[in-house]
């Protein structure tokens, strides 16, 4: 394909972010083109979260697209803080009434992407040389390549959802934004295993040689992850060697014991923590990943990505709805406040549960004491409830 497209709302960006925000607007009359630099099988496939705070499954509800998540999503209403070999359930149910939904981020992807589809909505996959341009004036522009044909969207806004590694954020003039950034000194080894999940709920261990936790992507396959350094060379990791770690990690003085089985994929991830500020430069606002990164620990990645264009929807209904752009201007202060607060929730669940190299022992002594504080106190077990289900969208 080649020429210029014209749309009102051009996104960057086929994952959870760009895909809602195109379904919203739809729903909402207003046009969109959606472009995206990885082939659908790349998007539909690539491993990522999990976990659905429950205003972001009610959202896909509302929405028209969640039938699948309710058929075969998996309703946590707890969770299991495992440290000193004891295991304390945290009931989200019972401390705020609220749930989470275990229903991994491809699953959204595929339900969004039939979504659009249906509806005949414009996907453009596998583009080539995006450039954003001229979002500082009334007429920005998308330029790519299609099947190595020269393309262009002209359109009122651009929506940057492209992730962390994409074009949009560094599109914006240098010294434009502000980066607040934290590098982790550990990672993540992560599986993805044909065995399944040896507990109904995500359990979160504390252990002298690192944090674990163990989760699931359906009732069959187990989705596990190991503390270890950013560094991490897989190859010396073989299987064998990684059961054996997991079941040391999350050993109990009870006869607890993981199930074990094939394993799928493997792979080290690293942790940070990331804002850009503001999340808007001109016409053209960055949504999730592109603004904003968190440690995994909390489970606010791609919650965090649905709330961003649930607040970018609204403020584009008002605009083509009633000429206005008071919430166009206040998208980054409105998000970044919500961001924040998944900022510091996540930074504490990762400082409460990954073991520090070296020292005296004081970080880790510090850990159990508020452990058992999180484990014995109602107050402090609902407020780690009421964040991790997810804060109300307004």
């Amino acid at each position: 394909m080649s020429g210029a497209i014209r749309t009102q709302v051009g996104i960057v960006g086929a994952g959870p972010a760009g895909l809602m925000l195109a379904h919203l607007l739809h729903l909402e009359g207003i046009a969109t083109v959606v472009i995206e630099a990885r082939s659908r099988e790349h998007v539909e496939t690539r491993v990522r979260a999990g976990v659905l705070e429950q205003g972001t499954a009610e959202l896909l509800v509302e929405t028209g697209v969640g039938e699948r998540m309710q058929r075969q999503g998996m309703v946590h209403r707890g969770i299991e803080l495992r440290f000193n070999g004891q295991g304390h359930r945290i009931d989200f149910h019972d401390l705020t009434g609220r749930s989470i939904t275990v229903y991994g981020q491809p699953e959204v992807v595929k339900d969004l992407i039939q979504a659009r589809l249906s509806y005949g909505g414009e996907i453009i996959f596998e583009v080539e040389n995006v450039a954003a341009r001229d979002f500082d004036s009334a007429q920005p522009r998308i330029v790519f390549q299609a099947g190595g044909e020269p393309c262009e969207i002209a359109c009122d806004f651009i929506a940057g959802c492209d992730g962390f590694h994409g074009i949009c954020r560094p599109s914006i003039p240098e010294g434009a934004l502000t980066i607040y950034e934290r590098l982790y000194p550990f990672a993540w080894l992560g599986i993805l295993a044909e065995a399944p999940p040896a507990s109904e709920e995500l359990i979160y261990a504390n252990h002298e040689r690192g944090f674990a936790l163990m989760s699931m992507r359906t009732p069959a396959i187990s989705r596990l992850y190991l503390q270890c350094q950013p560094d991490e060379d897989l190859a010396n990791w073989p299987d064998r060697r990684i059961w054996d770690e997991m079941q040391m990690r999350f050993q109990t003085s009870g006869s607890f014991c993981l199930t074990e089985g094939p394993i799928l994929q493997k792979g080290v991830t690293g942790m940070r923590s990331f804002v850009a500020e503001p999340m808007q430069c001109g016409r053209l606002f960055l949504a999730g990943d592109a603004a904003h990164i968190v440690p995994p620990t909390g489970a606010k990645g791609m919650n965090l990505a649905i709330a961003d264009v649930r607040v970018l929807a609204r403020a584009f209904r008002a605009f083509y709805g009633a000429g206005s752009e008071d919430e166009l201007h206040r998208y980054s202060a409105t998000c970044l406040r919500r961001v924040w607060r998944a900022q510091h929730f996540s930074w504490w669940m990762t400082s409460m549960l990954h073991r520090a190299e070296g020292g005296d022992g004081f970080d880790y002594r510090r850990q159990i004491a508020e452990l058992e504080n999180v484990t014995t106190s109602r107050a402090a077990a609902t407020n780690l409830a009421e964040n991790y289900t997810g804060l109300p969208f307004d």
